[in-house]
């Protein structure tokens, strides 16, 4: 732990006499990010990213002291700034916008890096940028009357929402990430295999067992039918429970007001 501290929060290190370091941390850490971006975690090693750099393992060392710093290394990387951090961020908005803003600027990042919901999990050292993420949604909510345990809870829920949207997301998507023991490949499950967003490849499952059992599940089937006749109301479940959420803390900020 004191390693990924000292990695991630520094101080840097002082200058060295001798040659200047053929790498740095930030070299490191995007080669392990280029290598879980497209083969998952699980295809990461400190060997794969010596390679990736055209050093060796043993040198890589020098910087990086195992995998678990270097995992730690790339989520910070990864994550980057958050939203409110942006040129041209908006300003004035209320909480409410900031929050929606907030959430689905996550919900891009796991998208862009599906392999930072396995990073991210269990009690661990986070960085700067991370807890900047956290430090920019909890500042959206000053001022509105929420104590802060509950303020701290509103973060863990909109987090929370967004990460079970992301990993359906990825699960539907394709194969579980394990790059070294590829899989038979399945016959796709729609008329349109893999090309169908993430969602309607679920909805196409479910209707099959509902067209032959559909006595036993009246209510799914009826929903199913109604979402497949409004195409515009389909694939929106991140933003319905995001809405739903926001709608929930509206009411517990408006009646805090009131008090």
């Amino acid at each position: 732990m004191e390693e990924t501290v000292r990695l991630l929060w520094g101080p840097p290190a002082g200058p060295r006499r001798g040659p200047k370091p053929a790498l740095s941390l930030d070299r490191i850490a995007d080669a392990g990010v280029g290598i879980a971006d497209a083969e998952g975690l699980a295809a990461l090693s400190m060997q794969r990213v010596a390679e990736r750099l055209g050093k060796t393992k043993m040198s890589l060392y020098r910087y990086v002291p195992g995998r678990a710093e270097l995992v730690a290394l790339m989520v910070e990387s990864a994550i980057g700034e958050p939203p409110g951090a942006a040129a041209g961020t908006p300003a004035g908005q209320g909480w409410r916008e900031r929050l929606g803003h907030w959430a689905r600027s996550q919900a891009a990042v796991f998208r862009q890096h599906p392999w930072l919901l396995d990073a991210t999990l269990g009690a661990r050292v986070m960085g700067p940028r991370e807890l900047d993420w956290t430090e920019e949604a909890l500042g959206a909510l000053e001022g509105t009357g929420l104590t802060g345990a509950e303020r701290l809870d509103a973060v863990v829920l909109l987090t929370g929402h967004v990460r079970g949207i992301a990993q359906q997301t990825r699960a539907l998507a394709g194969p579980a990430e394990h790059p070294q023991e590829p899989e038979e490949p399945e016959e796709p499950e729609g008329p349109e295999g893999s090309d169908e967003a993430p969602e309607d490849r679920l909805a196409s499952v479910m209707r099959r067992l509902t067209g032959d059992h559909g006595d036993r599940y009246p209510a799914l089937t009826g929903a199913l039918a109604e979402a497949a006749a409004r195409p515009e109301e389909r694939n929106q479940a991140l933003e319905f429970g995001l809405e739903r959420i926001l709608d929930g803390l509206e009411a517990l900020v408006t009646a805090r007001s009131r008090a």
